[in-house]
């Protein structure tokens, strides 16, 4: 067999990332000096590294994130309430393995959604499937997929999500639709999924944010209970980046 062969039935088996390396390898005379076994040991390695690079660009694409937050990006030096060790142990994803959640709360501009997102993109780094929505976009289309029969798989998509990410809680008014969808949303994951839920309203406003008081009760003794909390304080750090920027 000659070497286009293999690469060519490498490239049919789906194996590109292995074909590409060992076509490489055969035109550059490059590890001649090692053994089968290494060799294949080396095609292999190279292949798995690819498809894992692959998944975590689908992971990331498919969670629709806003911004590229990084955890190695936030910022600990402004004086902001962010307890560093706090962060640094969600930042190991342990609390998505116990199924918890995350209330990030805290005034327009202080990082809230940065931080959601930096968990979430971390979460897609180590294989996990995350998706980020600002909850009244995310609202609405659930209400339309009541009209066109889709509500159902809507919901089923949302319950397999091992990190959902719900921002801007409780900017717009809730409806019957919106409390209904939330608390789908919240029963379908309690105990299974871990949410991260950002928020300009403090938690104490909830209930009344919520409205329907059953609703509101079930909703937040799932939710809050089970929940790690960030209340953050201090000016937006927008104005600081206009400051320097000025």
């Amino acid at each position: 067999m000659n070497k286009n062969q293999t690469v060519e039935k490498l490239n049919n088996m789906r194996l590109g990332a292995m074909a590409s390396m060992h076509q490489h390898n055969m035109q550059n005379n490059l590890y001649n000096d090692t053994t089968p076994d290494e060799y294949i040991a080396i095609l292999a390695d190279h292949e798995w590294e690819d498809r894992q690079s692959r998944k975590i660009q689908r992971l990331i694409a498919a969670a629709s994130f806003r911004q590229n937050a990084s955890i190695a990006d936030v910022d600990f030096a402004t004086i902001r309430n962010l307890d560093k060790n706090m962060f640094n142990r969600l930042s190991s994803l342990s609390f998505i393995q116990k199924r918890e959640n995350i209330i990030l709360t805290g005034s327009s501009g202080v990082g809230k959604s940065y931080l959601a997102q930096a968990l979430g993109n971390h979460a897609c780094q180590m294989g996990l499937k995350t998706q980020y929505h600002i909850t009244s976009r995310l609202f609405n289309r659930l209400k339309l997929s009541k009209v066109d029969g889709t509500y159902g798989k809507e919901l089923k998509k949302l319950k397999n999500i091992d990190l959902l990410i719900l921002d801007d809680f409780g900017l717009q008014a809730f409806d019957n639709h919106a409390r209904e969808a939330l608390m789908d949303i919240i029963e379908d994951r309690f105990n299974l999924k871990s949410t991260i839920m950002s928020s300009q309203i403090p938690v104490s406003s909830w209930y009344d944010i919520i409205g329907e008081g059953t609703i509101a009760d079930a909703v937040l003794d799932r939710i809050v209970n089970s929940s790690h909390r960030i209340d953050l304080k201090g000016e937006s750090l927008r104005k600081g980046i206009l400051k320097q920027e000025n």
